[in-house]
């Protein structure tokens, strides 16, 4: 046993010395082997294998190639359409450097992604240079940068191009290069790379069609810090335009050229660690025959051998990826996060209403990642009036607004009328007030849009004779006939009129609007229970229990809802289970992610794993498939397929609740913990109330449990029949292990 031990710690140093590949020129920040996704070939496939960096602006796909780099970059908001057209979120361009080398073999190589610095590194060796390139994407600087070093002087001859996907002339300046155009929409863009050579020589060259490059010959390093722009503005009362790209990228870059490449390096780590590094996730030893192997591999082999590690690295894979597509001040997070390369790409790209956008958010507020929530809540508050003009049109006499299913940028909606989608977007808004306890916040931003969501219903709803209120002429997405009272659109109306008047009662104002919301919250149509013990997905009893539609629509009020679970409705908690076992554990990526939250919520850990494990299945394609055949690809990336980001973000949300819950107004510890994670630490989870909790468990134990009250106040804690109920002081930590009884 000893020996084992001793073997894996001197494998681990030997991961850790061979990164630096033992020069001072290739020192890196941080390595720690169970963050790392990596490969020993570079990358062909854009979908399946490069890896992604982003600073929730501009956002880059690495190929990582020896005799050319690829990389594909977007910014996201470069969109086609307007208020009246969805249209489509485009691509932007890509970048080239293609490297002269007379001998084109190359050995030792590894690409890889370091989720503790979101750095992305590339090592080789060429004809007997080791040769080492970093790139990143910075937020604070609002570039990205490519760093390429050598062991050996006067190493790198390249020609450095850019290439817009509409085809417009790429110019060179000095060494600068860049392309510019206009959508069709009107929309002015910008693409411009600064390039600082270290000694060498440099000049403009130009290809057969007249794009400028930019040819270096002889340099020690390059450095590249690039960045793109358009003129988009989240204000519909600007037209939804600002500055224009030309002069907010000549100030961009003008800032960060001027900084050596060791302060953008050391700010894009410290911004970016603030928010990574809050939470930590231990499910098991990474072992040597583990991170040895390429991820690729890994995928592979976690058929055939348990791989914890690889389930928390895939966890923190979804944190990384909100990190890098949502940024405070930006936009949300869209089908693909912000990496798109295509101009037709899958459903627009865009922002899909009936549970899409919604699952992307899950994951923001448990693992303390609040600020990446706010580019969907300001989302939501700049399409208000665009659509109150539609809605108006398509549903005339009623107040407040909602959206179709398909949505861009400006508030341009197509494809289907989702009436409860706004409202499905409104739990958002009170989500982060139940996560924050900011008053300020409920009171200046979500309570205004609460209220008028809860109008709309409260114009929508058809009234009956009796005195139930439905949810006119729904469908069940996307799924069945459309008709009154689905039980996907009467839970979701619940859930919002539940928030309301929470908040009315917080606040303490509109208490006659409150309580008539109240009494419509009473006439709702009812969850039913159908015929072999299902919970009905229309009022109809017709629930096939033999269809296995990717979608569980019916279930919204077990999860991300909070009317169904086992400690106030408990016979409804069976008839989902019911439903759910029906449904089956196999499907598209985002549906498998989905069932790992419900299965969590239902208390059930060993079926909840058994979805993860189901969900780390490789998909080798990139092509359609809306049914059976989800997993990840070998970058991680969730197949739906194609790639779709709201499994990636879903599957980290379902951990969470395997781990934590509070929705049922109490908070439980480890309540629905498998069997394969015997041993295990968390750090950083958070509770709604504000309360973060760390917590460690041993042979399915908790032997560790400590809660900070971010904001103070009253909870209740739950752990396997034991109950504690604190009254707690801002900033102090509570050892719940004392309490518990």
């Amino acid at each position: 046993m000893r020996y084992t031990h001793y073997k894996l710690i001197l494998t681990l140093l030997f991961l850790y010395l061979a990164v630096g590949l033992y020069t001072p020129i290739f020192a890196q920040q941080k390595v720690i082997p169970s963050l790392l996704l990596w490969d020993n070939k570079p990358a062909t496939d854009w979908m399946t294998e490069a890896y992604p960096i982003g600073n929730g602006k501009i956002g880059g796909m690495i190929f990582g190639g020896v005799n050319q780099e690829h990389i594909q970059f977007n910014d996201n908001t470069l969109w086609t359409g307007d208020e009246n057209s969805r249209g489509a979120y485009q691509a932007f361009g890509d970048l080239f450097i293609d490297f002269v080398q007379a001998d084109k073999t190359f050995s030792g190589y590894r690409r890889e992604l370091n989720l503790a610095t979101a750095n992305h590194v590339i090592r080789y060796a060429q004809k007997g240079v080791n040769y080492k390139r970093t790139y990143f994407c910075s937020f604070p600087d609002k570039v990205m940068v490519l760093r390429l070093v050598a062991d050996k002087k006067a190493s790198y001859s390249a020609t450095i191009r850019l290439k817009d996907m509409r085809a417009t002339l790429t110019t060179v300046v000095g060494n600068k290069i860049q392309f510019s155009g206009k959508l069709a929409n009107g929309m002015p863009y910008q693409a411009t790379a600064q390039v600082k050579i270290e000694n060498g020589t440099s000049r403009i060259v130009a290809d057969e069609s007249g794009n400028k490059q930019l040819k270096i010959e002889k340099a020690d390093a390059i450095t590249l810090i690039f960045t793109a722009a358009t003129n988009y503005s989240n204000k519909r009362e600007d037209n939804w335009k600002g500055e224009e790209p030309a002069p907010k990228i000549e100030r961009v870059l003008k800032q960060a050229v001027a900084k050596p490449y060791e302060a953008l390096l050391k700010a894009h780590v410290a911004d970016y660690e603030k928010l990574f590094n809050r939470f930590s996730l231990n499910l098991g030893v990474a072992t040597a025959s583990n991170i040895n192997v390429p991820t690729h591999q890994r995928l592979i082999n976690y058929k055939k051998t348990a791989d914890a590690a690889l389930e928390a690295l895939i966890f923190q894979y979804g944190r990384y990826l909100l990190i890098s597509s949502s940024r405070k001040g930006g936009l949300p997070a869209n089908l693909q996060g912000l990496w798109n390369e295509s101009n037709n790409p899958p459903w627009g790209s865009d922002y899909h209403s009936n549970i899409n956008i919604q699952m992307n958010y899950w994951l923001a507020e448990p693992t303390n990642l609040s600020e990446c929530h706010i580019p969907y809540l300001d989302y939501i508050n700049s399409m208000r009036e665009v659509s109150k003009v539609n809605t108006r049109k398509e549903y005339p006499n009623t107040r407040g607004w909602t959206v179709r299913t398909e949505n861009n940028i400006f508030g341009g909606m197509s494809y289907l009328w989702n009436t409860p989608g706004s409202a499905w977007y409104a739990q958002a808004l009170w989500e982060h007030y139940a996560f924050t306890n900011d008053k300020a916040y409920l009171r200046n931003f979500a309570y205004p849009i609460l209220k008028e969501i809860s109008e709309f219903w409260d114009d929508h709803l058809k009234r009956r004779p009796d005195g139930t209120l439905v949810s006119p002429l729904g469908w069940s997405p996307e799924h069945g006939p459309t008709e009154d009272g689905v039980t996907h659109d009467q839970q979701i109306v619940y859930d919002l009129f539940t928030n309301y008047i929470e908040a009315a009662k917080i606040l303490g104002i509109d208490s006659a609007y409150k309580n008539h919301i109240s009494d419509l919250r009473v006439h709702l149509l009812k969850p039913k229970i159908g015929k072999w013990g299902q919970l009905q997905e229309w009022e109809t009893d017709r629930d096939d229990p033999k269809d296995q539609h990717r979608h569980v629509s019916q279930l919204f009020g077990l999860h991300p809802g909070k009317e169904i679970s086992f400690a106030k409705t408990p016979e409804l908690a069976k008839a989902a289970k019911v439903s759910l076992i029906a449904r089956g554990d196999e499907s598209t990526g985002w549906s498998m992610a989905w069932k790992i939250n419900f299965w969590a919520r239902l208390k059930d850990g060993d079926h909840a794993y058994k979805i993860v494990q189901n969900f780390i299945t490789p998909v080798g394609g990139s092509g359609t498939d809306y049914n059976k055949g989800g997993g990840i690809y070998a970058n991680l990336f969730c197949a739906h397929p194609p790639f779709q980001i709201d499994g990636n973000f879903g599957a980290t949300a379902g951990i969470t609740e395997m781990l934590l819950q509070s929705q049922d107004d109490f908070i439980e510890l480890l309540p629905a913990l498998p069997s394969a994670w015997k041993d295990g630490e968390v750090k950083g989870l958070v509770a709604r109330g504000n309360f973060e909790l760390n917590m460690k468990w041993s042979d399915h134990k908790l032997v560790a449990a400590v809660l900070l009250a971010r904001a103070g106040g009253s909870c209740t804690v739950k752990y396997q029949g034991k109950t504690a109920v604190l009254k707690t002081k801002k900033g102090e930590r509570y050892d719940l292990m004392k309490v518990l009884k």
